[in-house]
């Protein structure tokens, strides 16, 4: 089942159980999702989905931070809850280990090393990887398998 498709069951129950933070962020995420439909004028992909979903997750980082900053702590762990909640959709993360072994990899195919080959490798990297870990952690491995 595509994450869209998931969205929408997912929606449709906690309506149903009258579960009104998970409506809230669910409708959020489908929304976003139905922006990037009509900006494609397709269903999204699920790699397009997770995109979408890694967006909103980081918004609500930023917004957990802004909140902690000005002293709303009440505001800060609804925000938490909300990324937790997306965060369920994302598909399983790739183990630190795993992910170094892939820049390792990737460094040796490209045949480059020192900090300026960081945006190749990430580049490279991010395509075998996917959905499967975040552009920080992608980001941390290349630099340290750089050492840069």
């Amino acid at each position: 089942m595509s994450l869209y498709l998931k969205v929408q069951e997912d929606l449709k129950e906690a309506m149903k159980a009258r579960q009104a933070e998970t409506v809230s962020a669910l409708r959020l995420l489908k929304a976003a999702l139905q922006n990037k439909e009509m900006e494609t004028g397709k269903p999204p992909t699920d790699a397009e989905g997770v995109e979408v979903l890694r967006k909103l997750i980081k918004q609500r980082e930023e917004a957990v931070e802004a909140y902690e900053k000005a002293g709303r702590a009440e505001q800060a762990e609804k925000e938490k809850r909300e990324q937790q909640l997306l965060s369920a959709y994302l598909p399983a993360q790739m183990a630190p280990e795993k992910l170094k072994a892939v820049v390792a990899e990737t460094i040796q195919e490209l045949g480059v090393s020192g900090p300026k080959a960081m945006g190749q490798v990430m580049k490279a990297v991010m395509a075998k990887v996917g959905a499967q870990a975040d552009g920080k952690a992608v980001s941390a491995a290349v630099r340290e398998g750089l050492g840069a």
